[in-house]
């Protein structure tokens, strides 16, 4: 195993084990023992096929996984704080919005091919933060030259055998190193951020054609080609002046030689390794396009997106604009509630390619309660947070939280389960109030007790009518 193939995959900066990475998930997401367990396991699966002999990884694939369960248990969650651990190239999409190939609507491999312009977004990301240093150092000699021009300033130091700007210059020195000492002292003002505002005059890029990107024809990067790339070798790039601050001036600079010093063929490559060897789809609502088996006729958002699905997901070569990415490794997380349809409502062959199905609990009161308090971006952690910025500070007390909790539990079970995400309706309606009068200069503290979330929350809550449309 190279030290490049590894690099690709993601896996150098993090080799967590699968208790470690389930512990990890906790800081974030309350309960789903089971789903966090089996996604650590398909995490860290991934990491122990990068390191399988060369015979036997192709043949190792990756374990799908759909997660049943209600809105607002964790699913979508759960996969985003994992592709964070995995620092891997991760895309959530909506199953429902894919059409099936013919009609109008997005087509599955586009699902790809974003994938693969996020990686490329990943790894230059990185390729700037290692060249940046050097970028900066090279912004800054051009900044020097446009400060203090070379020809110029040899024409004022020869000017009578001395330099016109510094008066007379130390004794027995040359022309070169007056030029180089008037250089570093203004050098020394640079970094010290005294010349920020003094005007400079620029060479920038400037978009020559852009009557090509409006008549570009609409997805044609999704076919793999792009109008500037096609022609933009053929076509001299144009350049104007402009006047503008140091400082702006720098960061024009700096994200020139940035771009000198990165090589988009390499970061290409890296991109492509990482999308193939580590990518990560989480497939939301996937239920939506679980067919009944009653419709009649073509069923564009249905069977026939799930056909379209199911080779992308067996492992095909999709054309993207910077070559051909196959999917046989990349992992599919499929999540869904079910209400109407049942995972078995999906085409065999699709069923086959989840093998692992894990079902989400529906969140208690006690959930709740620890949804509020311990994850470390609890909802009272935020509201908290939030309240500092004004100079106030907010308590909960035990008892309030136990009533907020209680509330959610209730008007889920009366209304529609939408799990946590009634929390933040509750929260928003109970310190709507005070979030409306502050600033005040005679608000220093706020406490929340069990009487004032009943006194708030009573009335709308005992409407249902009203707890519909509020709650």
């Amino acid at each position: 195993m190279t030290a490049d193939r590894k690099k690709a995959a993601g896996t150098d900066s993090t080799q967590l084990t699968p208790r470690q990475i389930a512990e990890e998930l906790d800081k974030y997401i309350i309960g789903q023992n089971k789903a966090k367990k089996m996604v650590a396991i398909a995490l860290r699966n991934r990491w122990r096929r990068i390191h399988v002999k060369e015979d036997l990884r192709d043949e190792i694939m990756p374990n799908n996984i759909i997660l049943i369960g209600p809105t607002g248990v964790g699913k979508t969650e759960i996969a985003r704080r994992l592709a964070r651990l995995a620092e891997a190239p991760f895309i959530k999409v909506e199953a429902s919005k894919f059409t099936e190939v013919g009609y109008v609507g997005r087509d599955v491999e586009s699902i790809i091919r974003d994938l693969t312009d996020l990686a490329v977004s990943m790894v230059k990301a990185e390729w700037t933060a290692k060249v940046e240093g050097k970028a900066k150092e090279t912004a800054e000699e051009r900044l020097l030259d446009l400060l203090f021009p070379a020809a110029k300033s040899e024409r004022v130091i020869r000017k009578n055998g001395q330099d016109a700007g510094e008066g007379n210059g130390l004794p027995g020195e040359s022309p070169e190193d007056r030029q180089r000492r008037t250089r570093d002292k203004i050098r020394a003002q640079l970094v010290e951020g005294k010349l920020e505002s003094r005007q400079v005059e620029l060479d920038v890029a400037t978009d020559a054609y852009p009557m090509l990107q409006i008549f570009s024809p609409i997805g044609i990067e999704e076919m793999g080609l792009n109008i500037h790339d096609l022609f933009g070798s053929m076509m001299p790039q144009k350049r104007k002046k402009r006047k503008m601050t140091v400082g702006e001036a720098r960061q024009v600079l700096v994200a020139e030689e940035v771009q000198k010093l990165t090589d988009m063929d390499k970061v290409v490559i890296e991109a492509i390794r990482r999308v193939e060897e580590s990518g990560i789809v989480f497939l939301d609502e996937i239920d939506k396009i679980a067919g009944s088996g009653e419709t009649h006729g073509p069923d564009v958002s249905r069977e026939g997106v799930q056909r379209d699905i199911l080779p992308v997901v067996e492992g095909t070569s999709v054309v993207t604009k910077y070559g051909m990415i196959k999917t046989d490794h990349v992992l599919f997380i499929a999540s869904g509630a079910f209400h109407v349809s049942k995972p078995s409502d999906l085409i065999p062959e699709l069923q086959g390619r989840f093998p692992i199905r894990v079902e989400l609990e529906s969140l208690t009161t006690e959930d709740f309660v620890r949804i509020l308090t311990e994850p470390a971006n609890a909802l009272i952690k935020q509201y908290t947070a939030m309240l500092e910025t004004e100079g106030v500070k907010i308590t909960f007390t035990p008892g309030s939280i136990h009533e907020i909790a209680k509330t959610a539990t209730e008007v889920n079970d009366r209304t529609e389960n939408i799990g946590a995400r009634r929390l933040h309706t509750i929260m928003s309606i109970l310190l709507e109030d005070v979030l409306y009068q502050l600033p005040d200069d005679t608000i220093k503290t706020i406490k929340i007790t069990t009487e004032d979330v009943k006194t708030k929350l009573r009335e709308i809550v005992a409407d249902e009518d009203l707890t519909k449309y509020i709650l």
